[in-house]
């Protein structure tokens, strides 16, 4: 069962960026992205290279990892260029007011 979590306020993602959040909820980080007004969230840590993808390089809704340039798209979490091929875990995200939260299962 999915659990809302509080991840941060929207003022705390600028438009065209992604931070990482830590609750304490989930065991590693997770990155939440704003892209076009939408927030987006997904697990931080590369699926290739487990180096965290809040370093990296965003693109529209695509993630560059900045270890090896591997990229995902942040809206599915496919994996888009190599050498990353797992998918990241995305997140539902729930905007009240400022406040964005993940629904973590």
């Amino acid at each position: 069962m999915e659990k809302k979590v509080f991840l941060c306020r929207k003022s705390d993602v600028p438009g065209e960026s992604v931070i990482q959040v830590c609750p304490k909820e989930v065991d590693d980080g997770l990155a939440v992205y704003q892209v076009d007004g939408k927030f987006y969230v997904t697990e931080d840590l590369c699926t290739h290279g487990m180096v965290a993808l809040s370093g990296g390089d965003l693109q529209g809704a695509t993630i560059y990892c900045p270890l090896h340039g591997g990229a995902f798209d942040i809206c599915s979490g496919n994996a888009v260029e190599k050498p990353c091929t797992t998918p990241l875990k995305t997140y539902r995200v729930v905007v009240e007011g400022d406040e964005i939260f993940g629904l973590i299962d």
